[in-house]
């Protein structure tokens, strides 16, 4: 079964170094959670805010381990007016047996505020 797996973070700062390191910690707990191996990873799509523009934040997937051959791609958040800034998304689509309420969705530092009922399905 193909099921999606999403994430989401926020950074202070629009610094490569800080966007890069916050998507990394994403992309692994994401796949720690849901106990994810490469070769299961159908492709990975990551959004921006328009305020995030130093890096892409795919680039973390090349550093990973097992990663060369995920499809990944960067693109844009629509540009909603008081929406949560500084922040990245992931959809993470995978091959799994798991059911769709069983997925552990993702969310780190500001972004929990995009989803608090899937934060406390996790804390339970």
């Amino acid at each position: 079964m193909i099921r999606g797996i999403r994430g989401a973070t926020t950074v202070r700062n629009n610094k490569e170094e800080e966007i890069l390191q916050e998507t990394k910690k994403l992309v692994l707990e994401m796949v720690q959670q849901n106990g994810v191996e490469p070769a299961e990873i159908a492709h990975v799509l990551f959004s921006t805010t328009e305020d995030l523009n130093d890096c892409f934040p795919a680039k973390v997937a090349r550093e990973m381990p097992g990663w060369t051959y995920v499809p990944v791609m960067c693109m844009r958040e629509i540009d909603v007016p008081n929406s949560l800034s500084k922040c990245v998304r992931i959809m993470m689509t995978v091959n799994t047996s798991l059911e769709q309420e069983e997925i552990n969705h993702v969310f780190l530092n500001e972004a929990i505020v995009l989803r608090p009922d899937l934060v406390e399905k996790e804390g339970d």
